[in-house]
């Protein structure tokens, strides 16, 4: 088994613009015009991923596995969301993030990310496999 040595406290960023392709409305009509929760949470996940990414070993990448967060306000077009994470757990291959989300203006949202190291190349293989019994079953 690998071992990651990942340290509690590594932090990351990720931060977006809202625009026509991240609002509400392009996943259902009619919407307030503002960002959208699926994009709000996308981007709290990319803020995990940046957290670790750099200091994981050649091969390796993680996966999210919980996502739990709370929007508590919108965002207008125009306006730009930064996504912050910080891992406050591991315990082997497993990391949870603490999550939040700010616009200029105040705190949108806050939760946690839980991610899985995995090896990149086995959980591809994994994939493959998958896909090679559906399309041959038995």
């Amino acid at each position: 088994m690998v071992e990651f040595n990942l340290e509690k406290g590594l932090k990351g960023v990720a931060q977006v613009v809202v625009g026509p392709d991240n609002m509400a409305e392009r996943f259902s009509k009619p919407m307030p015009p503002s960002f959208a929760t699926p994009m709000l949470v996308s981007l709290l996940d990319n803020a995990a991923i940046e957290a670790v990414k750099e200091v994981l070993p050649p091969g390796f990448i993680t996966v999210a596995t919980s996502i739990n967060i709370k929007h508590l306000a919108p965002t207008p077009e125009g306006m730009t969301v930064t996504a912050e994470a910080e891992l406050i757990d591991v315990f082997q291959n497993r990391l949870i993030f603490v999550v939040t989300a700010f616009d200029e203006i105040e705190k949108i949202a806050e939760g946690q990310v839980e991610r899985f190291i995995i090896d990149l190349e086995k959980f591809n293989e994994k994939v493959l496999d998958k896909k090679a019994k559906e399309e041959h079953p038995l």
